[in-house]
This record gives structure tokens, C-alpha cells and sequence, in this order.
């Protein structure tokens, strides 16, 4: 492959080529085919990374946080300008729909908004006279290096829940993107390098889990941001903290939607729809469960299913399509298993998306599927699928329903759909999970609010965005003062 077809890192303030020659090969999931590659960076290379963000962050930290902030308004001009080609580039190699590519990158750009809000949000307080003649004040200074490892599903959005709120606190911040969607993030950092950023303060580097591992054991890394699947975050988050880090790892998720019998049908299917079927169900917020209580197994599954059935699939940045691919052949021969292993449990496929047809078998195409006479003994109510995937499950009550999601092993968001206010309130205020819906399908907080999981889906304190993450990229510091009174003496 040509050298320039190669990703570069972004180091120091410089573009440079990797020294390893091994590379990995970046496809576009809608036709299987190769758009660029990444380099595998070798440890060498990002400890020189860490060590010269190490040097950067001393004159980083002095800076003025009002001289911080124009950095970022500069930022999100760039990237208000150049929205749709960095969107075009999120579909080309993550498969989105160019509309759900747009509605990423505008969340990433939110995030940027909200970091601009420094000069108040990294605020500490103080007290006069905590004793006769003592002052005490709690002042907030940055960490130092931090560390971003983030996946592939939302390539542009989720390094923006870290990014722009480390580097406006003070420290310096080193991003690595999935090897999987490399070129999004490629194309943020051209704009990033005309910002004219002082060199270290803000870099990229490529590479798998080895460019992970070192960022995490690295002595300098103060603080590690992950998102991933649960079994990768718990050891992201173990690690982390065995090397003495600060650390926020999300994990997977499980989602339930719960619908009431007296739920708005037309509202209420369309939305269960695009929240299971939006971005393939390639997302930590997508609904996986649909239960159903009481009279309302009768009255929404027929138009679920219906509705699924007519989604148009297809290639992102073709006019009308509503759903891309999955990410890769390994995914999609994945989500096949595990189809096939419901099957064998006795589970109903009323929908089947598996061998799509035509143009999209030549991608990682699955159509919009679903599974029917779910219960929560099966293993497929316990998986997290990650693709567009929806089972459907059926309770007598809401207190049967809460029991399910409660007594699931994830906590990333359960949603409700109802007319009735006491139904809602009861089910906020009992249901385990961090992020809660009200005949909301897709719980998204905005970027003034934590993106908040709990359970297996989150390990960690601080979540990302908002006052959390302004939280979590600074520490506290106590300070108090007694000063002598030697002005009331004459000189």
C-alpha cells in the first residue's frame, strides 16, 4: 500500500509515520472494502508521546484558563465548518447513516460548548474566619497526562465526553481511536493542528492494545478515559488502578424498554424502533429488551415487527437508507451465532435480517431482526448482542418488569413508555440505572449532564461530560491560612 494511504500520529504538535512497519487494514463496512491503514505503534513510540505531553503539561497548567478557552472556541468553529465532511468520513468506515453521522459529531461539538464553560465550572470555594483569624479555601489544579482509549462505535462523540474538558483544566491529553475507525479522529486532529495548540498539549497515537496497555502502565499517565465492552472495561479499570490511576471505564449494556398498555402506540413504536435499529444497534444506549406488560403484548408487537421490516438498509450516504452495516465480518457472524443459538433455546424469530440479498451481501449487512418469547432465564436476555438485534419479553406487571432490570447484570438505561405520571415516577425512582427514559428510546444525556451507567455497565466515580468531568480532571486541594496582623502595628 502507498505510504500516504498510511495513518499518521500526531505527536509533539508534529505528524509523524510510525517506525513499526506492521499495519492493520481499515475497511468500509458497507462494501468490504480497504480505505486506509493504521499503524501499529510501537511502545517506544508512545512512551515518547506520554514523555513529551509530560514536559508539556508545566507550562500548560500556567496558562490562563480564559487564554485556554479560546483554544476551543476555536475548535468548535472548525468543526461546525467542516461537519459534514468529517461526517461523511464517520460513515464511510463506521457504516452509520450520514444523518446519525451528523447527530454524532453535533454531540461531540456539544461537549466542546460545554468545556467552554471553565472559568466557572473548575471553580473551587472558600471560607473566611473557618477560626479567629484563619481562611480555608478549596482550589482545583489539573493532573498531568491523560490517557483516552475509545471504541469504535462513536468515533467522533466519545473522545469529546474526555477530551476537550482535560485539556481545558490544565492537562495535556493523549487520544488513542479504535483501530477499527482511525480516519475520523485523523481528520478532528487536522483541525486540531490549526489551532496552534503548544506542542504536547494535545496528541494521537494509533495502534491496538498494546498502545492501551502501555498508556495505562505508563508511570506518567495520570488518569485513563475508556468506553468498550465489560470484560475489557473491569481489566481496563483493574489495571488502571493497580498502577495508580485515576480511572472512568464504561462497559456494555443491556437495555429494557418497558411499554404500558396505555402508551401512545404510533409514538411509541417508532421510537422502540429507532432506538433498537439506529446505528445498527451498534451503541451503549440502543434498546436490546422490549417488555411488554399486560395488554400491550397484543397491541405493539405486530407494529414492531411491521415497522423493522420496513426499515431500508443499506450503504450510509445513500438518500433514504435508515441502517447501515455492523462494523466487520467478525460481528456480523457473531450476532448470526447468536441467532442461531436462540433458535435452539426455543425462541421464536419473528423478523429475520440474516441473509439480506442483492448488493448488501457484498457488506456486513444484517437486517433489523427480531427475537420473540424471550425470558430472562434465557442466555440471549443476559448477552449483550451489539447489533440490531431486538427480543421481546412479556410481564404481567410494572413491578415484574422493574424485578427484570433490576435484577440485570447491566445498568446503562432503562426506558419507559406510558401515559401515566405515577407509573413514570415509580420507575425512575426504582429502576438500576444510570441514564432513565420516559417514552424516551434513546436516554442520551446532553453534554451538561454525566453520561451515567452503573453497574457492570461503568467502573469508576466520575462519569464523562459535564460537572463530572470537570471532577474527574482535576484534583482538590485544601488550603489554610493564618496571616499575622502586623499592619495594625506602627511603623
Amino acid at each position: 500500500m502507498p505510504e500516504q494511504e498510511i495513518l499518521r500520529n500526531y505527536i509533539n504538535g508534529k505528524w509523524t509515520h510510525s517506525k513499526e512497519k506492521a499495519v492493520l487494514d481499515v475497511k468500509n463496512p458497507a462494501f468490504d472494502e480497504i480505505i486506509s491503514s493504521v499503524p501499529l505503534t510501537s511502545t517506544n513510540e508512545v512512551s515518547n508521546a506520554i514523555e513529551d505531553a509530560n514536559k508539556a503539561f508545566s507550562d500548560w497548567r500556567r496558562t490562563p484558563v480564559v487564554k485556554r478557552i479560546q483554544y476551543l472556541f476555536k475548535f468548535k468553529s472548525l468543526l461546525e465548518e467542516h461537519l459534514d465532511d468529517i461526517a461523511q468520513t464517520i460513515t464511510m468506515e463506521s457504516g452509520k447513516t450520514f444523518a446519525e453521522s451528523q447527530g454524532e459529531l453535533r454531540r461531540a461539538i456539544e461537549n466542546v460548548e460545554v468545556a467552554c464553560g471553565a472559568p466557572i465550572l473548575s471553580q473551587g470555594y472558600n471560607n473566611e474566619d473557618i477560626s479567629s483569624g484563619i481562611d480555608e479555601m478549596m482550589i482545583r489544579q489539573p493532573l498531568g497526562v491523560t490517557a483516552i482509549i475509545s471504541p469504535f462505535n462513536f468515533p467522533a462523540m466519545i473522545p469529546f465526553w474526555f477530551m476537550p474538558y482535560a485539556i481545558v483544566t490544565g492537562n495535556t491529553c493523549i487520544v488513542k481511536p479504535s483501530e477499527r475507525v482511525p480516519n475520523t479522529m485523523d481528520k478532528i486532529f487536522k483541525l486540531v493542528d490549526q489551532l496552534d495548540l503548544p506542542p504536547g498539549v494535545l496528541s494521537m497515537v494509533h495502534g491496538d492494545h498494546r498502545v492501551a496497555e502501555t498508556l495505562i502502565q505508563h508511570p506518567l499517565v495520570q488518569s485513563i478515559s475508556f468506553v468498550g465492552s465489560t470484560q475489557v472495561a473491569k481489566k481496563v479499570y483493574a489495571n488502571s488502578a493497580a498502577h495508580g490511576k485515576r480511572v472512568q471505564a464504561s462497559g456494555g449494556a443491556k437495555n429494557p424498554l418497558i411499554i404500558l398498555p396505555d402508551a401512545d402506540p404510533e409514538m411509541t413504536s417508532k421510537i422502540v424502533i429507532d432506538s433498537a435499529f439506529g446505528c445498527a444497534g451498534q451503541r451503549c444506549l440502543a434498546a436490546s429488551i422490549a417488555i411488554t406488560v399486560g395488554e400491550a403484548k397484543h397491541r405493539f408487537r405486530e407494529a414492531l415487527c411491521d415497522q423493522a421490516s420496513s426499515l431500508k438498509v443499506g450503504f450510509g450516504m445513500d438518500e433514504g437508507v435508515q441502517m447501515g452495516p455492523v462494523i466487520s465480518s467478525n460481528s456480523k457472524t457473531r450476532i448470526h451465532s447468536l441467532i442461531d443459538e436462540s433458535k435452539h433455546e426455543g425462541i421464536t424469530v419473528s423478523v429475520d435480517g440474516r441473509n439480506p440479498g442483492g448488493d448488501l451481501e457484498n457488506g456486513y449487512f444484517i437486517k433489523p431482526t427480531i427475537l420473540e418469547d424471550i425470558n430472562p432465564s434465557h442466555k440471549l436476555a443476559k448477552t449483550e448482542i451489539f447489533g440490531p438485534v431486538l427480543s421481546l419479553m412479556h410481564v404481567e406487571t410494572v413491578d415484574d418488569a422493574i424485578e427484570i432490570i433490576n435484577n440485570g447484570q447491566y445498568g446503562n438505561m432503562a426506558c419507559l413508555f406510558t401515559s401515566s405520571g405515577s407509573a413514570a415516577r415509580k420507575f425512575r425512582y426504582e429502576a438500576n440505572a444510570g441514564n432513565i427514559g420516559i417514552n424516551i428510546g434513546v436516554a442520551a444525556p446532553m453534554a451538561f449532564f454525566p453520561f451515567g451507567g452503573w453497574k457492570d455497565s461503568f467502573f469508576g466515580d466520575l462519569h464523562g461530560q459535564g460537572r463530572n468531568a470537570f471532577e474527574f480532571f482535576t484534583r482538590q486541594k485544601v488550603v489554610i491560612e493564618r496571616w499575622p496582623n502586623v499592619w495594625s502595628r506602627k511603623f
